[in-house]
This record gives structure tokens, C-alpha cells and sequence, in this order.
């Protein structure tokens, strides 16, 4: 189902995906996917934890606790990395929930409900740099929210006009621009500096 579902979003975006479609492509009655799912969202969120090839959940979940063991501009090059692929991954599935404001609305909500969305993403990196910040390895100065804005919108911005231009992001162009990313950034982070 989630295969199906995965599909279907990245094809016609979350907004245009109906639950009869993905019913029908998984081989299922939409009965059948209501009793796994509570909604849309409940699948579009299946959708992103478990079919989106993507690392940033992993590096995410471990990000706070691994404060003071690699370097800063190490972990912010992989997490940069992590985030390019998860955007670009997910950016037609998501873009689409902003083409109508009443399925906004009720995304919005949903997925607060369930205590997630992006700004857990935004959350988590603030609480790196914050805790980057109490070992002395970051400027203190340094306003960890903005930092992590920086970070990710750069990464979805970069995701943005790939998929905008129809361009690929293949290995070698995600890891050249995380890089970048991450060194650009840390360079105002470096207390050294």
C-alpha cells in the first residue's frame, strides 16, 4: 500500500492523489486502506518515514546526542546532505498540499495533531547548534534557530530550483553542495574565526 501510496504522491502530488487512486494501484478497496490508515495524511506521513529514500530521519534522530563528537562542519555537511536528498525527494509530494488553502488547513492540523512536520526538522537542528554552543564548539552569540533556517532553507531552496529547472541532483552534486553549505556556514560559526 505504501509503495502505491509513494507513487502516487510523487506523481500527482499529495493534492491531486486520491485515496481511490492509490486504492486501485495497490490492488486494494479504499475500505482496505482506511483500516491501515486513518487518513490521507496518516499515509502521506507513512509515506515520508518509511518509502522516502532518505537518511535525514537517521541522522536527525541522533543529531542532539552526537554534539562534541565529530566536527561541526562534518555534521553539518551531512545533515546538509541529508536534507538536499529528503527535499528533493518529497518536494512535488508536499508542494502540491499548498495549492489549495482548505487542504492546507487540514494537512496543518492533522499533522500537528500527531505531533510532527517541518518544524520538527527546524527544531532538532536548533537544539545541535544550541548544544554545539554549550561545548564551546559554536560561537555563542550565534542564534541557533537562524542557524538552522539558514541550513534548510538553503537545502530546500536548492531542491526547489532542480526540480523547477528539471534538473538532477545525483550524488556528486547533493555531496559538492553540502559541502559548500556546510562550510560556507560554519565559517560564521567557528569560534575561532
Amino acid at each position: 500500500m505504501l509503495d502505491a501510496a509513494a507513487h502516487v504522491m510523487r506523481t500527482r502530488g499529495m493534492a491531486r492523489a486520491t485515496t481511490k487512486e492509490i486504492a486501485k494501484a495497490a490492488g486494494y478497496s479504499e475500505a482496505a486502506l482506511y483500516k491501515h490508515f486513518r487518513d490521507k495524511t496518516e499515509m502521506f506521513l507513512a509515506v515520508l518515514t518509511e518509502r522516502v529514500p532518505s537518511t535525514l530521519g537517521a541522522v536527525l534522530a541522533n543529531l542532539v546526542q552526537q554534539a562534541g563528537e565529530e566536527s561541526v562542519q562534518d555534521t553539518l555537511h551531512e545533515l546538509a546532505r541529508a536534507a538536499l536528498d529528503f527535499y528533493n525527494e518529497t518536494f512535488v509530494m508536499a508542494a502540491s498540499v499548498f495549492s489549495e488553502p482548505q487542504l492546507l488547513a487540514a494537512h496543518r492540523a492533522a499533522v500537528l495533531e500527531r505531533d510532527a512536520g517541518p518544524h520538527r526538522i527546524s527544531e532538532t537542528v536548533a537544539n545541535y547548534i544550541a548544544a554545539e554552543q554549550n561545548l564551546g564548539r559554536i560561537r555563542p552569540d550565534v542564534d541557533s534557530r537562524s542557524t538552522a533556517a539558514l541550513l534548510l532553507g538553503a537545502c530546500f531552496q536548492h531542491a526547489f530550483l532542480s526540480r523547477f529547472a528539471d534538473t538532477s541532483m545525483d550524488d556528486q552534486t547533493v555531496d559538492h553542495t553540502a559541502a559548500g553549505l556546510a562550510q560556507t556556514l560554519f565559517r560564521g560559526l567557528d569560534p575561532q574565526s
